[in-house]
């Protein structure tokens, strides 16, 4: 075991949706758990999900790189991303919002899911509301799928609209460590 910034590294693992080799840590175990509850018992097809799709952001000369755990398709359409911190679930809404208001070029993704492992709320985008709370929030493709009807895909964000949500996530998401506040990976 070593320890990468604020992360114990266990070695590493095979991701369950690609078999790409993985470091083990503990929010990584987390993150295969939920892309196999999604697939085992929620019903999604592992070709419905996309796992670790970016978003990079410079504003103000600091780079950042937004990672989507999880990216839900129904039929080719984006309808829902999942996104997992540890911590409080209020301080990872605006960011999950702004993800995936412009994660896709062609629509605004209508729904944002976030977790902590033991807690989760489903978000719709449009207006950043809790439609459910609970890890029973997590929809099942049945239930994703109607969801997908009461909150379609908007177009797409564009201009100063876009750039607000990615300034967001630029400040969001820049990852300063605990100890030191430096950010992670830097001495």
């Amino acid at each position: 075991m070593r320890q990468s910034g604020h992360h114990f590294v266990y070695g590493s693992l095979k991701d369950y949706l690609t078999g790409e080799e993985l470091p083990d840590t503990d929010d990584e175990r987390f993150r295969q758990q939920l892309a196999r509850l999604l697939v085992e018992e929620k019903g999604f097809a592992k070709a419905e999900l996309e796992p670790r799709l970016a978003i990079e952001t410079l504003f103000n000369s600091v780079f950042v790189r937004s990672i989507i755990d999880l990216t839900v398709s129904l039929n080719g359409q984006r309808l829902l991303i999942l996104r997992y911190g540890p911590g409080s679930l209020v301080t990872r809404e605006k960011p999950a919002l702004a993800a995936a208001r412009v994660l896709d070029a062609a629509c605004c993704i209508p729904l944002a899911l976030v977790t902590n492992g033991r807690d989760a709320e489903l978000l719709e985008t449009a207006a950043g509301k809790v439609l459910a709370v609970g890890m029973s929030a997590i929809p099942d493709r049945t239930r994703l799928a109607m969801l997908a009807v009461q909150h379609p895909p908007r177009p797409p964000l564009v201009g100063a609209e876009r750039e607000r949500n990615l300034r967001v996530l630029n400040a969001f998401d820049l990852e300063v460590c605990c100890r030191r506040k430096e950010r992670c990976g830097q001495s």
